[in-house]
């Protein structure tokens, strides 16, 4: 199954746990990127770096393939939004599976109702007022806060926020998703079943343990006894 709809039954934090289990460094983005239309969004990343102009959109849309989410490179800029209502439409009429943006969007309602998911740092009603020079490789890669990605990336987005993954290492990534995921559920249904999260997982022994030897961390006793936890 492909993994846009494996992480239909995930959340990003299940993903960023597993790429804690798996050694994959853990790409989120910035905290303020939520989602302004639709509430979940996953796909290999179409990568455009804006300078001002929305030629390298439509440029992108000729590269992209069915499912792929525009990644926007807008450098995190508030001073104008660089994605509008025209922009989404077309990526939807191109068959892409989302937006996300490091900047701002506008025509905020008729997003909405074009349907696509659309992630960004918000909206404001100005365009850009400046035509920059474009990068030569403007299509090769686009920076989200601290990271780089590029088309071997897959981005995914939920409530929680947006974070990237390796296309490589997403089938590990995913399965150790899953695991985690199946045990959560497991312990929340003991939980409501009257048996403490400090009973499933053997708190006073840990605490115990740690006692003798002060390096032991809760992690090293999470993964001693098959917890699921990452803290």
């Amino acid at each position: 199954m492909p993994a846009p709809d494996r992480f239909a039954a995930l959340t990003t934090a299940h993903v960023a746990d597993g790429c804690i289990r798996a050694g994959v460094p853990v790409r989120c983005a910035p905290a303020g990127l939520r989602a302004a239309s639709g509430d979940r969004v996953a796909g290999r990343i179409a990568p455009a770096r804006h300078a001002g102009s929305v030629d390298v959109f439509l440029e992108a849309y000729e590269l992209a393939e069915p499912g792929d989410v525009l990644v926007v490179d807008n450098g995190g800029r508030v001073d104008e939004s660089c994605v509008g209502d025209l922009a989404v439409l077309e990526a939807k009429a191109a068959g892409l599976g989302g937006v996300v943006i490091w900047g701002l969007h506008r025509d905020t309602a008729d997003v909405r109702e074009i349907g696509l998911p659309l992630f960004s740092l918000g909206s404001l009603p100005t365009g850009p007022l400046r035509l920059d020079p474009r990068p030569a490789d403007a299509l090769d890669s686009a920076r989200v806060g601290e990271w780089t990605v590029t088309r071997d990336d897959l981005v995914f987005g939920d409530d929680d926020g947006v974070l990237f993954v390796p296309s490589a290492r997403a089938a590990e990534v995913l399965d150790l998703a899953e695991t985690i995921r199946d045990t959560e559920r497991r312990q929340a249904d003991r939980i409501r079943a009257g048996e403490t999260l400090r009973d499933q997982l053997r708190f006073a022994d840990f605490l115990a343990r740690r006692a003798k030897e002060p390096g032991w961390t809760l992690r090293d006793h999470l993964r001693a006894i098959g917890g699921a936890i990452e803290v």
